[in-house]
């Protein structure tokens, strides 16, 4: 069931270095919401930050709070690998597992997880594959290795793997930036299914694909060099493509700078 996330006050730093500071939104359930801002403003730490993935890095910590309706995924009892598991995350690069089948990539998760029977993996794994509209591409194939597929198959596939689970949220770390103009339709047009059962939240570069995919948008800068990243203004996507409330935000898009 897709949640909403609320952010408040939130801080990332890499050791003593702060990253990203004092960013507070609101992510609406089943919605799309684009990061976008020129490299190094933090999109990516933040986005990282939604489902503690922030925290594998050496040295990163937080500080603030992630709500996910209204549980802190920074509390001090909650779980960092069952927060991963409702907040899925695909990201840059296509990532199946090497020496495994599509079909065991997609199972991956649930056999961790271990709260599945085996006899119910052949049916959540078409269910799955079907949803990453992948299923008629490789229904005869799937004990063959996920390597094998093409990337923006393989893309497909890691979002399979992702949504087996069913996370409450899917965050997507520029996940067409490696992929070809077709393969990157065919994501933003999955994405625009998707959103009818996940929460999405999407950081990419292409502004273009912002403005096809997103609801609202986020944009990130860097008040200069060295300085931490900031959240400069977030609205309904065709209010900031076409009316920000931020000089910085318009300039951006204008292609001014970044």
């Amino acid at each position: 069931m897709a949640k909403r996330i609320d952010v408040s006050g939130l801080s990332a730093y890499y050791g003593s270095h702060l990253a990203i500071e004092d960013i507070s939104m609101t992510v609406e359930p089943r919605s799309v919401t684009a990061f976008i801002g020129p490299s190094g403003c933090g999109k990516s730490t933040f986005l990282r930050t939604l489902n503690r993935m922030h925290e594998v890095t050496p040295g990163g910590r937080v500080e603030g709070k992630v709500l996910l309706d209204d549980e802190n995924l920074y509390g001090a009892n909650v779980d960092p690998v069952t927060v991963r598991r409702t907040v899925g995350m695909v990201f840059q690069r296509p990532n199946p597992f090497p020496t495994m089948s599509i079909f065991d990539n997609v199972a991956a998760g649930l056999k961790l997880n271990g709260s599945y029977k085996k006899s119910q993996l052949p049916d959540i794994v078409e269910k799955s594959l079907r949803g990453a509209n992948l299923w008629n591409e490789v229904k005869d194939r799937l004990n063959k290795p996920g390597s094998g597929l093409s990337g923006g198959q393989q893309q497909r596939l890691c979002i399979a793997r992702a949504i087996a689970v069913e996370p409450d949220v899917l965050l997507m770390d520029e996940p067409c930036s490696a992929l070809d103009p077709i393969s990157t339709l065919a994501i933003e047009d999955l994405i625009g299914e998707l959103k009818e059962r996940f929460t999405i939240v999407i950081v990419t570069h292409n502004m273009q694909q912002a403005a096809r995919v997103s609801d609202r948008t986020a944009f990130f800068n860097l008040a200069a060099v060295g300085k931490p990243g900031k959240l400069i203004e977030i609205d309904e996507t065709e209010r900031i493509f076409s009316n920000p409330s931020v000089q910085a935000t318009e300039d951006y898009i204008s292609g001014r700078f970044g």
